[in-house]
């Protein structure tokens, strides 16, 4: 038994109390890691080590754990002696007589993970800092976007204010009541595209359920006028009130991105009969989006790349390389599903798997 309590001692970081976490025990780990001696520590309650940033009710769960004669297992936030952050994966042990009755003491036994939260961290704030520029890159595609959608009405705002005038001159109340409503017609419609834009951009934290349709209407209403100017065919095999959760918004900007990178592609290659088909349908515990274009799919030494960050086949003057590698942590981390792509025949086509809504 001796041989196994020095393999622990040796290989963890160990320490004992007792029933009222008083510190009877602590081995070398143990000190190392938090810069005290053991006569610091000896006789002092283990909070002596507690975190300040730790929740109370998180304690409360590990006393009413341990004094009901159960292990507490808990990854734990702790201080050092010079202040340092402390990441523990933390085992607590209560031991019993001889007679299993009654706790004598509780033993710890720990395994330093700080690095490794560290390094997640770290992970979550590039993360977080490549989403912000994807929104920044998408905020001025959809300025591109708003400048496409009110360039037809102005011109023609322009020229019903110039016919307006003339049937004011000219006493014609029926044609400047009809030029009036015209012009009202063309205002709101311009104001209706600020709307949606201004819906994309709202923040929004909670997440929803809602109808997968919703957010492929709403990418293309914002992209209606690019689509038509660039002569863009959209298909659809769609199933109607399939329903998702997850944030819509975030969902629009995913097919805002895809359809964006098929019309850069049809342009750099050329293509003349242009399409994308939008499919949706239920498989198993799933509901699938398949996303298609033909615009003659991926080279093979770029197909495993483009998930990755600042990964780009366009210009630099075009392309930020985070399109892809956003729509994958957004379908991954707001949806809890998965994105997957494959060449087909003179296309790509990707194809998004949602979990079911039980």
């Amino acid at each position: 038994m001796n041989s196994y309590q020095k393999a622990i001692e040796n290989s963890n970081i160990v320490s004992k109390t007792d029933i009222n976490g008083v510190i009877t025990f602590v081995n070398d780990e143990f000190c190392k890691l938090f810069g005290f001696t053991k006569d610091e520590l000896i006789g002092k309650n283990h909070n002596i080590i507690r975190h300040p940033d730790t929740p109370k009710e998180n304690f409360q769960t590990l006393w009413d754990t341990i004094l009901n004669k159960e292990v507490h297992k808990a990854t734990v936030k702790n201080l050092s002696k010079n202040g340092k952050d402390i990441y523990l994966n933390t085992t607590i042990i209560p031991i019993l007589d001889e007679n299993e009755e009654n706790i004598v003491e509780f033993v710890a036994i720990r395994y330093d993970i700080t690095n490794e939260v560290m390094l997640q961290k770290e992970l979550e704030e590039k993360q977080k800092i490549i989403f912000l520029q994807s929104r920044m890159a998408s905020l001025g595609q959809m300025l591109a976007n708003i400048a496409h959608q009110w360039r037809q009405p102005l011109t023609e705002l322009n020229l019903s204010l110039f016919n307006l005038k003339k049937a004011f001159e000219n006493r014609n109340q029926k044609e400047f009541e009809n030029l009036y409503g015209n012009s009202k017609n063309l205002i709101l419609g311009m104001s209706n595209t600020i709307e949606e834009f201004t819906n994309f951009f709202s923040p929004q934290k909670q997440k929803e359920r809602f109808l997968l349709n919703q957010s492929i209407n709403e990418a293309l209403k914002i992209l209606n006028r690019v689509l038509q100017e660039e002569n863009i065919n959209i298909k659809f095999d769609i199933v109607k009130d399939l329903e998702i959760f997850g944030l819509k918004n975030e969902l629009t900007q995913v097919l805002l991105n895809l359809i964006n990178n098929s019309k850069d592609a049809f342009i750099q290659k050329n293509i003349t009969k242009k399409e994308i088909t939008f499919k949706t349908y239920k498989k198993d515990e799933f509901i699938i989006f398949e996303y298609i274009d033909n615009a003659q799919g991926l080279h093979k030494e770029l197909f495993d790349k483009i998930y990755e960050p600042y990964f780009t086949t366009k210009h630099k003057s075009s392309g930020t390389g985070l399109g892809l590698f956003i729509c994958k942590i957004i379908i991954e981390n707001s949806f809890k599903g998965e994105i997957m792509h494959e060449n087909i025949e003179n296309g790509l086509k990707f194809t998004l798997k949602f979990p079911k809504i039980v």
